[in-house]
């Protein structure tokens, strides 16, 4: 024995089956080769129907979508904080305007009645004269509130104005991917079916028995349900037979349905499996 050959190596160190237990509780299945061939067929076509599906999932487009309706979303909540600020601050605009032009129109009273001459009793002059300045001071600072809650409204009046911009163009975005998307997806729908037709014309040339069991074992292994013997090497787990197992798949009648000792998927023997 090489020593320098790991365990479980094959030639050229190539990984081969362990003897495992037998599996004696299933049935013999017979089909003829032309049928074993004819599934490999239906699998290629099941696997291109698995491939077409994970590609659908994972268009990037749906990722690029998500992220923009995120964006779209966190934009719209912005406008209308912008939006509500600009409402409120036009109210508060309305409120100062109303309570200058209340002030303004007290003194400008006040300044007919003084220049009238109608009061000629010095107190009352002097309280007069004390109100009409301090309504001029208060209409002063009246009026810069007036400013003040102006520049407010403009600033959240720009803010809502150019996120209303951004939202639009988000907006753009989005509809740009999902019919970006759309499109990918319409190609992929029309491809599986096509995919689907041919399969459906391809199994129906199986033997009934033989495409349930196929059906059975893809189900249980992860998609795979019939594998082909290439060069001693099981196609479906990777892994080369072992000089038991070949013997046991050369001994067997060419329309006998052998299975993977170790995966347990239909092995279809080929003019290109080394036996």
């Amino acid at each position: 024995m090489d020593s320098a050959r790991p365990f479980g190596a094959g030639a050229a160190g190539r990984p081969v089956h362990r003897p495992r237990p037998r599996h004696p509780g299933s049935p013999q299945l017979n089909a003829a080769p032309a049928d074993q061939i004819r599934l490999l067929d239906v699998q290629a076509l099941d696997t291109r129907l698995t491939q077409l599906a994970h590609k659908r999932k994972t268009l990037p487009e749906h990722e690029e979508i998500q992220r923009l309706e995120a964006d779209l979303a966190q934009l719209r909540d912005l406008l209308v904080a912008a939006q509500t600020e600009e409402s409120d601050t036009a109210r508060e605009q309305t409120k100062a305007e109303q309570d200058v032009d209340q002030v303004r129109q007290r003194a400008a009273r006040d300044q007919k009645r003084l220049d009238s001459g109608a009061v000629t009793n010095p107190k009352d002059l002097e309280n007069l004269q004390s109100e009409i300045a301090s309504l001029a001071k208060r209409q002063g600072d009246l009026e810069d509130v007036v400013l003040e809650v102006m520049e407010r409204r403009e600033a959240a009046q720009g803010r809502a104005a150019e996120l209303s911009e951004r939202v639009d163009s988000v907006a753009a975005k989005v509809e740009d991917a999902t019919a970006r998307r759309d499109a990918a997806v319409a190609e992929l729908d029309s491809e599986e079916a096509g995919v689907r037709k041919e399969r459906e014309t391809l199994a129906a040339a199986v033997p009934e028995a033989l495409l349930t069991l196929y059906g059975k074992i893809r189900e249980r292994e992860g998609g795979v349900g019939a594998a082909r013997l290439y060069q001693r090497r099981c196609e479906g787990c990777r892994l080369e037979l072992n000089i038991t197992e070949l013997n046991e798949v050369r001994e067997a009648p060419a329309d006998a349905v052998v299975r993977c000792e170790n995966c347990r998927r239909i092995l279809v023997r080929t003019p290109e499996s080394g036996l």
